[in-house]
């Protein structure tokens, strides 16, 4: 379970870098970082 959380978060961080690019609002960007940083967090604990 932890390979696919960690998994999720590489996802999300490419997701953000994404919308970081496209020069879209910062809530989409930041909501996307904090997703991405509670998937991270979950993979971690998970171990």
């Amino acid at each position: 379970m932890s390979i696919v959380l960690l998994g999720l978060a590489g996802l999300l961080v490419g997701g953000a870098i994404q919308l970081r690019q496209q020069s879209t609002s910062k809530v989409p960007f930041v909501i996307t970082l904090l997703l991405a940083a509670l998937s991270a967090a979950g993979g971690l604990l998970w171990l």
